[in-house]
């Protein structure tokens, strides 16, 4: 996978623009936490570019950037959690997970339904 690393308030701006053109996921990645650790493993283990599409894929690790990981929750209105997933279309988070329930197979999905074949 080629994370991309999220690691300043500045960045949101452009994964907004950006996500105009395609799909964006971020990864919120608590490295205190052994439940964020697992479903990160997972996502790694199971991730398929081909079934990925166009998703660009940012990482934060949130214990560093906490305020990056306060100013997502505010942004796109969705509670905190840990580890967490977004997926960013437009502007606005059209799909969020967290904890054991972030699975590549459901990622996919998503982004399949947001580019149909």
């Amino acid at each position: 996978m080629n994370w991309l690393q999220l690691t300043s308030e500045e960045q949101l701006s452009t994964i907004d623009e950006q996500s105009g053109n395609h799909p964006i996921l971020i990864f919120k990645h608590s490295t205190r936490c052994s439940i964020s650790a697992a479903a990160l493993n997972r996502l790694e283990r199971k991730w398929d570019d081909s079934k990925a599409g166009n998703l660009e894929i940012y990482f934060l690790d949130l214990i560093a950037q906490r305020n990056i990981s306060n100013e997502l929750a505010h942004r796109y209105n969705v509670a905190h959690q840990s580890p967490q997933i977004l997926i960013i279309v437009s502007g606005k988070c059209v799909y969020d997970n967290s904890h054991l329930g972030i699975s590549f197979d459901e990622i996919s999905g998503v982004v399949n339904e947001l580019n149909p074949a």
